[in-house]
This record gives C-alpha cells, sequence and structure tokens, in this order.
C-alpha cells in the first residue's frame, strides 16, 4: 500500500501539468499513455492472438496526431484505411494470421487510444479546462469508496469470478463516493464565480449535474475495472505492466479512466452541441 500511495504522489503532479496546460502538452501525454497501453494490451493477448502490432502503433499515432486539426474529420478513413490494411495483411499472411488476431488488433486501438482521446477531446471543449478533471475524479473517487466501503462493509461479492476482492457494497460506495466529490467540485467552480455554469444555464444545475455525471461516471469506470479484470483473466495475467510501482501498468491504472473519459465526453459534447440541461 505504501508503494502504491508514492507511486500515486510522483504521478499526480505529472498527470496534473499534462492536463492543466492541455493542448501540446496534452496531445503528447496522450500518445504516450496511448503507446504504452497498446504495447500492454498486445503483449498481454499475444500468448494465444497475434495482433498485427505495428499497423495498431501507426494508426493510433496516426490517428492522435490528427485530434483537433481539420483532417480529424476524416478520422474514420483512417480506421476504415487501417481495417481494410489489416485484411490485406491477413491475406498474404493467411498461414499464420487469422481473422481472430485482426480482430483483436483492431479492437486494441478502438479501446485504448480511441477512448483515451476522448480526456484530449473534452479539453478542448468549452470550459473543457475545468470538465476535463471530471472522469478523473469519477473513476479515483469511485475506486477509493469502493475499496474502504468494501473492506469496512462488503459483505456480498458483486463479480466473484472476475475480482473475488469487490463487493456489492463496495460498489455502491464507489457510486456514492464519486457522486459526493463531484458535488463538491461543482460546488467548488460555482463559488469561485467561474462562469462554467453557463454550459448548465446557472450555478445549482451545475452542482446537480457534476452530482448525476458523478453517478454515471462511477457505474461506467466500474465497468472498465471489471473489463480489464475479465481480459486479465482470459489472458492469465497478473498485471499489465510493472510500469507504476503498487499499480501495474498503465492500463491497471487508467482502465476506470479510459471508461469514465469517454462517456463524460458524450454527455458533455450532447449537452454542448443541443444545450440539453441534465
Amino acid at each position: 500500500m505504501l508503494v502504491r500511495i508514492i507511486s500515486s504522489l510522483v504521478l499526480f503532479p505529472i498527470l496534473f501539468a499534462f492536463v492543466y496546460y492541455g493542448g501540446l502538452p496534452l496531445k503528447i501525454g496522450t500518445i504516450f499513455v496511448s503507446i504504452i497501453g497498446m504495447y500492454e494490451f498486445y503483449k498481454a493477448i499475444c500468448k494465444k492472438i497475434m495482433p498485427i502490432h505495428y499497423l495498431g502503433f501507426i494508426v493510433t499515432i496516426t490517428y492522435l496526431l490528427v485530434l483537433d486539426t481539420e483532417l480529424f474529420q476524416i478520422s474514420d478513413l483512417i480506421f476504415g484505411i487501417f481495417l481494410l490494411l489489416s485484411m490485406i495483411f491477413m491475406v498474404f499472411h493467411h498461414k499464420t494470421i487469422s481473422i481472430f488476431d485482426v480482430a483483436l488488433t483492431f479492437f486494441g486501438v478502438c479501446y485504448i487510444p480511441l477512448m483515451f482521446s476522448t480526456v484530449y477531446l473534452i479539453r478542448q471543449l468549452d470550459y473543457g479546462n475545468y470538465t476535463v478533471w471530471l472522469p478523473f475524479i469519477c473513476a479515483w473517487a469511485c475506486d477509493t469508496g469502493a475499496y474502504f466501503v468494501g473492506i469496512t462493509m462488503g459483505k456480498h461479492k458483486l463479480t466473484p469470478e472476475l475480482s473475488p476482492k469487490k463487493t456489492i457494497e463496495g460498489a455502491i460506495g464507489g457510486v456514492l463516493f464519486s457522486a459526493v466529490f463531484c458535488g463538491i467540485y461543482g460546488f467548488f467552480i460555482s463559488t469561485r464565480k467561474i462562469e462554467i455554469e453557463h454550459i448548465f444555464n446557472n450555478s445549482n444545475i451545475a452542482i446537480i449535474s457534476f452530482v448525476l455525471l458523478g453517478i454515471i461516471g462511477a457505474i461506467f469506470a466500474q465497468f472498465g475495472d471489471l473489463t480489464a479484470s475479465a481480459t486479465k483473466r482470459r489472458f492469465n495475467i497478473k498485471d499489465y505492466g510493472k510500469l507504476i510501482p503498487g499499480h501495474g501498468g498503465i492500463l491497471d491504472r487508467f482502465d476506470s479512466v479510459i471508461f469514465t473519459a469517454g462517456i463524460c465526453y458524450i454527455i458533455l459534447k450532447i449537452i454542448q452541441i443541443y444545450n440539453i440541461i441534465l
């Protein structure tokens, strides 16, 4: 636990700096995390699957480089071309590469860089310098709440086959922690007279909306965690890597954030486009 805490204390200032400054630093950070995450994912599945590594890395870098540029409008074509190249590659290497290998290669790109890039995309939205913190608050408040409520009150197993230590009580505690911390964050923004309430019409609605986002984000955070657990069990590994002492690899630390960032971006984008009040 001490190693885990120390690692978090070292990691947080670095993460804070990238997210705070946004722009090019955050894009570079997104590329770095995505590449490492892709490497960990491909390494985990290569015992049973033969992903096309270099095509996965090429499309990942290409997609992330065009984020927030005019070329981003044709990013769907990038994935289409990538898929075609993967299928062509399979034809020339049909004795060693199967459709399952191609599918997992493509899945890795969608799961990691595509999902994690939503952190950068949130940062680029109106008032994104404030809302970009929501995925991290949701994920890590949920993780903290689930842990402490689970060890003190947990009695009923949530998914014993995937994660024996997780309990229903802990899952509920994680949702409540996330809702409370997101609500506190919304209140802090309102008291600081930051005009983020324009997204939600007024500050009271902003706080309520942040609480609702905290609840939704926490639910998805737990699915993100369980998805990683299911994948690791399928391929018989304990952690994706050892890059972060006490935590494992990049995917072990950001498995929840990937899901919460995705759902937060979708909700915030809908609010921005259609001026919907949660």
